[in-house]
């Protein structure tokens, strides 16, 4: 790096001295794309966008309605594309090709990896400069009135080759906001108050990730929206990582030397200075690096609809119309709302195609395991079940190892996992509301006391596979999620576990054994688990995209609460027994006890391999049971391989347990062949085992 450094210094100074040098470079840079658009290497297979080829690059934009000629502009400088300000005037040399499916082409020699450019439509009456709908980069600075950036696909150096998606029943997922996760400065204290966390941010915290034992992650949108703060759910320019996520050339220094030291630790070539200064190639680091630690990446994509696009004339929206159309006029979307947004328009090929290209756009460039769509309910109610069929056929066809996760609202959701030759949109899994329901109502119940009623029955159904679903892990299942959990939602907001399970003081025993067990039960279900941002290190706290501190997850506390860091270690090591015990990631479940009156639930978890049985013991009783005469399926030594009660003030002093080890020699209960004694601890979760599990 630093021989890097002196080169540009010294290059600096060279030109400083020596203007003639200054002014031969810059004229080598206009002869450079001083040719005029040609109709080379353009055919009916020519992808849309811009796109790197031979020595230049070919163009390709839709635009059917009022464009009368679409010239392209490029710039080895932003500072010579102006947009609104610009008074350059249409040149018949950079002038695009008209097809006659409503798309202009060209091809531009000279032009290379890091090239600004914008589309201008002339004989508009109104602002003509557009963003490339397919732009891969926007400039930093200005944004709406920003350039596009001319990136090459095949810049970054992947070293993921060896990385495999785990079978989708393997899959533990945690949910988390780029820019609220997490981000230090210099000095490592929290910086997010003053910015948004970034890509690169991420890769702090993946020996935490790693310990913790997920092994993907779902980073909810990650694509250009208005201004610096957002869900993520309202993007403008979908092929283009948010430029608040990214890392400019003058701050790179302390993250290329982080990302050096986590490829270094895997035996891999460092990346020089270039290689990571383009947003693309920093969200591609943070998923390579992801892909060597052993963590899969989903991408949350949004297609039921786009961001608001006032003030901002060089969007798509307005991409082929005058400056105010109507929104049933626009080439992108029809007139109805959702989420402050406006839906798309899936009965046009163009759209379906566009929407399409940019699944496999990040499948393919960004290496991606998988994608989680946002509210596919609004695009079904649109009119798009032709449009989630054709996108789940192409998806697969293009990575069939990858996943793909619906959210979809219905009472029966399994018409969206059913193959598209049965009338399906053929989507993998989908999120699921049925194990949060139970499980946090009972958590609620049990927090009125020990007298209260509490539902285990509930909980009981919907340990087993939803009704009409082929598998039980085609349903991803958690207890949080950032919709429910977020500050800003007055609708349905949901307290985090530990103020659900005790409003008064969310760092109680109770809140602290009750979020112990709860979570137990999410990772000893069937189903694929998801875990939200903060939730395995105890969190309280509503969430915000916003800088708002009374929002932000406390990492400092496992510095400073020991309940905190308690509370990790159990999820930790809880993450790790479903991943060594292949019964708790299979299909088989016998809820074979439910005493609500003593607030027990007992399950049994098996493979048809021998051997494989897990039985798991949940208690949200406040009283220990010191003799629990319960059914089990196989006689002979068992392990007590979990005891949630181990980790309250770790290593809790006064456990409560069976010492690692029961004996099954009693007679036949709760219809099971076998049964034995045991002693529950007061609000916890037991799982016991004829195994240590595997070394996974």
């Amino acid at each position: 790096m630093a021989d890097y450094t002196e080169t540009k210094q010294t290059r600096g100074k060279k030109a400083a001295k020596e203007p003639a040098l200054t002014e031969l470079l810059e004229k080598l840079e206009i002869e450079r794309l001083s040719s005029p658009v040609t109709q080379e290497h353009i055919n009916e297979r020519t992808p849309m966008g811009v796109n790197l080829i031979a020595d230049g690059a070919t163009f390709r934009v839709w635009a059917p309605n009022d464009a009368i000629e679409v010239y392209i502009r490029v710039s080895a400088s932003p500072d010579t594309i102006n947009g609104p300000d610009d008074h350059w005037q249409p040149n018949g040399e950079r002038r695009l090709h008209r097809n006659g499916d409503n798309t202009w082409t060209g091809f531009l020699r000279g032009v290379r990896d890091g090239d600004f450019y914008r589309f201008y439509i002339a004989n508009r009456g109104a602002q003509p400069y557009k963003r490339d709908p397919y732009a891969r980069e926007l400039e930093f600075y200005g944004y709406p009135d920003c350039d596009c950036i001319v990136r090459d696909p095949i810049s970054y150096p992947w070293h993921d080759q060896q990385h495999r998606t785990p079978p989708f029943n393997d899959l533990v997922i945690y949910e988390f906001h780029i820019g609220r996760f997490y981000g230090v400065d210099n000095n490592g204290n929290d910086a997010r108050q003053m910015r948004v966390g970034n890509f690169l941010d991420v890769l702090d915290q993946i020996p935490h990730l790693v310990a913790l034992g997920v092994n993907a992650i779902e980073p909810m949108p990650i694509v250009e929206f208005q201004g610096p703060h957002s869900l993520g759910y309202n993007g403008t320019d979908i092929f283009s990582p948010e430029m608040d996520y990214g890392v400019e050339s003058k701050d790179l220094a302390p993250y290329l030397e982080k990302v050096n030291r986590l490829l270094a630790d895997r035996g891999c070539a460092p990346l020089t200075r270039e290689q990571l200064e383009s947003q693309v190639n920093q969200l591609k680091a943070m998923i390579d690096i992801c892909h060597l630690y052993g963590i899969s990446v989903i991408l949350d994509v949004v297609y039921n609809h786009a961001g608001r696009f006032s003030d901002d004339d060089e969007s798509i929206f307005f991409f082929d119309h005058a400056i105010t159309p109507n929104n049933n006029e626009s080439l992108y979307f029809t007139d109805g709302e959702w989420a402050g947004g406006l839906v798309f328009a899936y009965w046009k090929n163009e759209v379906r195609q566009f929407l399409i290209d940019n699944a496999t756009f990040f499948l393919d460039e960004y290496h991606v395991d998988g994608l989680r769509y946002d509210e596919v309910t609004v695009i079904d109610n649109y009119g798009g079940w032709r449009f989630l069929q054709d996108l789940t056929s192409t998806v697969k066809y293009v990575k069939p190892q990858s996943i793909h996760i619906a959210e979809y609202w219905r009472d029966d959701p399994s018409a969206v996992l059913r193959e598209t030759n049965q009338d399906g949109a053929g989507f993998d899994a989908v999120w699921h509301p049925g194990i949060r329901h139970a499980v946090r109502d009972a958590i609620a119940q049990a927090a009125q006391g020990r007298d209260a009623y509490v539902n285990l029955n509930a909980v009981r159904d919907q340990l087993y596979k939803p009704g009409s679903f082929s598998a039980s892990w085609r349903a991803v299942q958690h207890l949080e999620n950032h919709d429910l959990q977020r500050l800003g939602n007055t609708n349905d907001r949901e307290p985090r576990v530990p103020a659900l399970a005790d409003a008064t003081n969310p760092r109680s025993w109770y809140a602290r054994s009750r979020s112990r067990v709860a979570m137990g039960m999410l990772l000893t279900a069937p189903g694929i688990p998801m875990l939200f941002m903060g939730q395995e290190i105890l969190e309280d706290k509503y969430w915000s995209d916003a800088p708002d501190p009374s929002a932000l997850i406390w990492w400092d506390g496992l510095k400073q609460d020991k309940h905190m860091q308690d509370y990790l270690r159990f999820s930790g090591d809880l993450v790790w027994l479903r991943r060594r015990h292949p019964a708790l990631r299979g299909e088989a479940i016998n809820v074979f006890h439910v005493h609500e009156g003593n607030r027990v639930i007992a399950y049994h978890r098996w493979l048809e391999t021998i051997g494989r049985n897990v039985v798991v013991v949940a208690s949200l009783n406040e009283s220990a049971f010191p003799a629990y005469d319960l059914g089990f399926p196989v006689y002979g030594d068992w392990l007590e391989v979990f005891n949630s009660d181990a980790y309250d003030n770790w290593i809790n002093p006064n456990v409560a347990g069976n010492g690692g080890r029961i004996q099954v020699n009693g007679s036949a209960m709760h219809g099971l062949p076998y049964s034995c004694s045991i002693t529950i601890p007061a609000n916890s979760m037991l799982v016991f085992a004829l195994d240590a599990g595997d070394n996974s």
